[in-house]
C-alpha cells in the first residue's frame, strides 16, 4: 500500500475517494522507570527501550489504518498525519498514537 503525507499523488490518477481511515494504538509508559532507563541508554549511547516501544506503537497504529484502508478497496492513503497525545495516568502516562489519513484508489 502507497502511504504518503502528500494530497495528491504526483503522476498517479486517483479513481476514487474513500473517505477517512484512523489507526490508534496505546503505549503506557511510567515515569520513574523510564526516567532511570533513559539515563543509562543515553550514557551507554543505546536507542531506550521507551524509544523502541513508541516506534512499535506507531507501526501497529499505521498497519490497523492500512488494514481499514484496504478492507475499502483502497491502494493508497493520501495526507497521511500521525499523532501523538498524551492522556496521563496515574503513576506515568499513557500515549495514544493515531495514524490517520484518506484511504483512494490509484491507477
Amino acid at each position: 500500500m502507497l502511504l504518503t503525507s502528500t494530497d495528491t499523488l504526483e503522476k498517479k490518477n486517483i479513481l476514487h475517494y474513500y473517505g477517512i481511515v484512523t489507526g490508534e494504538s496505546l503505549l503506557g509508559a511510567n515515569v520513574y522507570k523510564d526516567l532511570f532507563s533513559g539515563i543509562r541508554d543515553v550514557v551507554e549511547g543505546n536507542t531506550s527501550k521507551y524509544e523502541k516501544e513508541l516506534q512499535e506503537a506507531r507501526k501497529h497504529a499505521v498497519s490497523i489504518m492500512q488494514k481499514k484502508a484496504k478492507e475499502k478497496g483502497a491502494n493508497a492513503i493520501i495526507g497521511l498525519k500521525i499523532s501523538y497525545d498524551n492522556l496521563g495516568g496515574t503513576m506515568g502516562n499513557t500515549i495514544l498514537i493515531t495514524a490517520y489519513g484518506t484511504a483512494v484508489k490509484y491507477e
